[in-house]
């Protein structure tokens, strides 16, 4: 029952079975029911925070895009980066935290081993390599937001470079 009520998880990003998202108690409850007041704000923010992200790291780094007619709230703000533990490190030690949404693709999970009728999915296994989420938030601001594109630049500009075949 644990593993059903965090999506089928056994671990952190590891789903031996189809779950639910159920973990909201009395006092999330409470607390989402204050923020809907906010909520028109905070979708406005994190899409102009997005846009500034797309704006501030223009054509020098590869991201998540969105297609022409769509749009993103952000819950995340990915890109996709190689030697991502040593991206990961240095914008640690800038202070900069991460997350990496997802590592384990899909059809990777256990719990879904025998839905996939797939040879293999490379695009799905090579993203999952790459994604690296960036701070994001309806209340980021300017400097902080500065601070993690430049350093982020930073980072990939000293990365050692990723020898592909």
């Amino acid at each position: 029952m644990r593993e059903i009520r965090v999506h089928g998880q056994a671990r952190r990003y590891f789903h031996t079975r189809v779950g639910v998202g159920g973990r909201m108690d009395t006092l999330q409850c409470a607390i989402v029911l204050a923020k809907l007041d906010r909520f028109e704000w905070e979708v406005g923010r994190r899409l102009a925070i997005g846009a500034r992200y797309n704006r501030l790291f223009g054509d020098r780094v590869q991201r998540i895009e969105q297609r022409p007619g769509r749009s993103s709230v952000f819950a995340q703000y990915t890109i996709l980066v190689d030697g991502r533990a040593g991206i990961q490190e240095s914008l640690k030690q800038s202070g900069i935290p991460t997350a990496v949404h997802y590592p384990v693709p899909l059809h990777r999970q256990p719990a879904y081993a025998e839905r996939c009728r797939t040879a293999g999915t490379p695009v799905a296994d090579a993203l999952a390599d790459r994604v690296l989420s960036l701070p994001m938030g309806p209340d980021l601001g300017e400097a902080d937001q500065d601070h993690v594109v430049a350093e982020t630049l930073r980072a990939l500009a000293s990365a050692p470079a990723i020898l592909t075949n």
